[in-house]
């Protein structure tokens, strides 16, 4: 289509990796659940896209492009409604890049007209965003788990155990910030951890209630104990996730 000479371009970071992240143009199940119930995608070049805007509206195009994990572009427009924009008459184009905290969503949509196109900027906005937080809500579904053996890792005295599960739940550059903490890296954590059991021996963590996510950063309530479990003190931490689901950086508040 080279009779489209306006365009809307966004560039987001969505913190999971390319391959996740494509499957949500490939999967109907996964399309809805960014768009809304009756929204289906068909992903192959010639496949048919459906979707179901809340209101009522529909919009519906072609899928014209695929590359696997890297590319998709679908002609978009709207049926009964606008008809400055019937179905056809504007180019979707999504491209994936690798990026360390995950994937860089870089999209384009080109239209026939700068009116049309200033009226779609705030929706793009939208729906771009939300498409970041239900892919990252999947990927780090598993979030409140690696939480609870971060906190386990904490209450391990045995040397070998403690650094399994460090591994386990950390990146290797993980970073800790908070009263008492200013460290970086997987080795510096364990040797600090493994310094508390010196002089708290006993003293254990644990969460304390939900994991709060949003786009690959959690809020964390905790509790502490000491070894006759009395109350030891809590706090909040926030906890960022790497694009592989390991926790990447940690900052607590007591």
């Amino acid at each position: 289509m080279t009779d489209l000479p306006h365009s809307l371009t966004r560039s987001l970071l969505v913190r999971a990796p390319r391959t996740v992240v494509f499957r949500y143009f490939t999967d109907s199940a996964r399309f809805a659940r960014w768009w809304g119930e009756g929204s289906t995608i068909d992903g192959r070049v010639g496949g048919d896209v459906k979707i179901a805007y809340p209101n009522g509206v529909v919009a519906r195009g072609v899928v014209r492009q695929l590359e696997p994990d890297r590319r998709i572009a679908f002609t978009y427009g709207y049926e009964r409604v606008h008809p400055e924009l019937p179905p056809g008459s504007s180019l979707v184009t999504i491209e994936l890049h690798d990026d360390p905290a995950g994937t860089r969503l870089e999209f384009r949509h080109d239209l026939p007209a700068a009116k049309t196109r200033d009226h779609h900027v705030p929706g793009w906005r939208y729906h771009l965003s939300v498409f970041a937080n239900v892919v990252a809500d999947e990927h780090h579904g598993g979030a409140a788990a690696t939480i609870d053996r971060w906190f386990l890792a904490w209450a391990e005295a045995d040397a070998a155990k403690r650094r399994a599960l460090l591994a386990d739940c950390t990146t290797d550059d993980v970073a800790l910030h908070d009263r008492y903490s200013c460290l970086r890296g997987r080795d510096e954590l364990d040797g600090h951890v493994a310094n508390t059991h010196v002089h708290a021996p006993g003293i254990t963590m644990q969460r304390a209630g939900p994991v709060r996510h949003c786009q690959g950063t959690a809020l964390v309530d905790w509790t502490a104990a000491d070894a006759s479990g009395a109350p030891g003190g809590g706090g909040t931490n926030v906890v960022r996730f790497a694009a592989d689901g390991r926790i990447a950086d940690v900052v607590g508040f007591w």
